[in-house]
């Protein structure tokens, strides 16, 4: 415990000196009232700012540099990463039919539309899903939270039948709608492998990179240092969820479930700037970091449950594209990233950004709902121009 408080304050003094606009985080969550921020930004090589502001729960403990988030969809770029390691090893492609390794994908439906009572209509599907649908996102596997159709079918009464799977939203490749895709990436990593992709990735990403702190388990010794949920109110303020030690899962979601902290996040987005390190092959990292949906869109989505997400849209009034695995935003962020930066989020206010440009990585993490609150939006991006300007 002493050496980890002696490093802490080190960094914490070492920053300060580094940046002395470092209020912008201390200032921020006390001037938009949001309990608790960890934030790192990084070269290729070093960690260049380390900030810890606010408290883990309502007991008023600080966070520290340490602290553990649930980083939900921030899993997927480690599924992503999981799942181009077999690519590269020549056991799938990203262009054959998944349902040669997960059977329950072949002879999927597609929703063809609602009936005048409200009853959808399913055709089967003309195009199989392939690995590269799922890790673009255009497989057709779509969250009821951000796509209308999957709103109305999910809500139908009685309920779809849980033990179907889909059915698809569109045919694969022909829409960019965020969605289960990466779960099911997840799943071919565990079918191919034979391993749990908490074992693969401890394994093959997360021991390697030195991410010790990362995984879908958080055991007791590290409870202390898990910062709490929160969920804001109509009227503003937050409601904190109970604090509790998660139960360990039985299975393992590609899409989301992971535990980590910032300065594990960091090296694997370091990794990516080291065009793959002993993890993937620079082809590989290429690949990920280029458009790879053609003319479509990608980063903007309705919310239909505004409780759990607000209005996404990324860059207003600018376009984005989407790679494997991750965002690329086309034109350049004002006072922050370069264009043909990669990115994306977790469903509780935790974002990331690799700028290959300018060799360089961010992650900020809160931990509350909705997804893309103004206040978590509008401090993340304070952060990005004060570490970029700095």
């Amino acid at each position: 415990m002493h050496t980890i408080t002696r490093r802490t304050l080190l960094t914490a003094a070492l920053t300060k000196s580094l940046f002395p606009n470092d209020d912008t985080l201390r200032a921020g969550i006390a001037r938009r009232k949001i309990p608790a921020v960890v934030a790192s930004f990084a070269s290729d090589s070093k960690t260049l700012y380390a900030g810890a502001f606010g408290t883990r729960d309502s007991s008023g403990v600080p966070v520290r540099l340490d602290s553990i988030f649930a980083i939900a969809s921030m899993t997927k770029a480690v599924t992503t990463v999981a799942a181009l390691q077999l690519v590269e090893q020549g056991k799938l492609t990203l262009d054959e039919p998944v349902a040669k390794y997960l059977p329950k994908l072949a002879n999927l439906e597609v929703l063809a539309g609602f009936t005048p009572n409200g009853k959808a209509e399913l055709r089967p599907a003309a195009t199989p899903v392939t690995l590269r649908h799922l890790l673009t996102h255009t497989s057709g596997f779509c969250y009821d939270i951000w796509d209308a159709d999957m709103s109305r079918y999910a809500s139908q009464q009685p309920p779809p039948d849980s033990a179907k799977i889909g059915p698809l939203m569109f045919e694969p490749g022909k829409r960019w709608q965020y969605g289960q895709g990466c779960d099911w990436a997840g799943r071919l990593v565990e079918a191919i492998t034979g391993a749990t992709l908490e074992d693969y990735f401890q394994e093959k990403i997360l021991r390697p990179l030195g991410m010790l702190d990362t995984s879908y388990i958080l055991p007791a010794a590290k409870f202390d240092r898990l910062v709490a949920r929160y969920q804001r109110q109509p009227s503003g303020e937050f409601q904190q969820a109970p604090r509790t030690l998660p139960t360990p899962p039985k299975t393992f979601n590609g899409g989301g479930g992971l535990y980590s902290t910032a300065a594990d996040y960091i090296r694997f987005m370091q990794m990516i700037l080291n065009h793959g390190g002993r993890i993937l092959q620079p082809k590989t990292v290429e690949q990920m970091s280029v458009n790879q949906i053609g003319d479509l869109t990608a980063g903007k989505m309705k919310t239909f449950k505004p409780e759990t997400s607000s209005e996404v849209d990324i860059q207003p009034g600018h376009t984005e594209k989407w790679g494997l695995g991750f965002l690329i935003n086309t034109t350049p962020y004002s006072g922050g990233r370069s264009a043909g930066s990669l990115a994306w989020a977790g469903l509780f206010n935790t974002y990331y950004w690799i700028d290959p440009k300018r060799r360089r990585c961010g992650v900020i993490m809160m931990q509350y709902l909705p997804f893309v609150d103004r206040d978590a939006t509008g401090l993340f991006d304070d952060f990005e121009k004060s570490v970029y300007r700095a």
